[in-house]
């Protein structure tokens, strides 16, 4: 049932905002040299790598040229990526991702396969689902970027915020139910309006 309402909502959602996701896909080409789309490659479900579509929010290269998670002040973000990281608008196309079946609408945001290396067997767990475009980390996690301050932030990241992050997810996991996969999501719609 799961997969079925992922598939209609993606599909139903695509279609609704297909002229804004136009408008970004011109917006991105228009403001900076390079692809309009970033494929990010992310850890799925029982541990399988996939690819992970976005709007490209940085300069052309840059996930090759540093770490897999971005701190404030980044110089690597373009300026229109800015407003599309602090509006989510460069998420939008992860809507494909459910539609391949590599992700659901609800469940643990898939990560960087050099940070699932260092999980221990329990944060492992987070893997046996589909991941998702939105979780409760993700809502609680909305402006990670900002926690991500000074010389050490990646080590902020790695010993404070993914463990935290990891947590609430395997709590998400003990308790789903399609109830809390809707207050999931509208959760996600008023912060995004926050």
């Amino acid at each position: 049932m799961q997969r079925l309402f992922d598939l209609a909502i993606a599909a139903i959602l695509l279609v609704l905002i297909s002229p804004l996701l136009a408008l970004v896909a011109l917006l991105v080409k228009a403001t900076s040299a390079g692809p309009v789309l970033h494929r990010a490659q992310r850890v799925g479900r029982d541990g399988h790598p996939f690819r992970l579509y976005k709007f490209r929010s940085m300069v052309a290269g840059a996930a090759q040229t540093g770490p897999g998670i971005t701190r404030a002040g980044d110089p690597r973000i373009t300026r229109l990526g800015a407003f599309l990281r602090r509006t989510k608008l460069d998420e939008l196309p992860q809507l494909l991702n459910v539609l391949r079946g590599e992700m659901s609408l609800v469940g643990p945001r898939p990560e960087d396969p050099r940070y699932v290396a260092g999980y221990t067997a329990d944060q492992r767990r987070v893997l046996a689902v589909r991941p998702g475009l939105t979780s409760s980390a993700s809502v609680h996690y909305r402006s990670e970027e900002q926690l991500l301050a000074g010389t050490d932030w990646e080590a902020t990241y790695l010993q404070q915020v993914l463990p935290h992050k990891l947590a609430l997810e395997l709590d998400y996991l003990a308790h789903r139910s399609f109830a809390s996969d809707l207050g999931i999501l509208i959760q996600t719609f008023f912060a995004l309006f926050r």
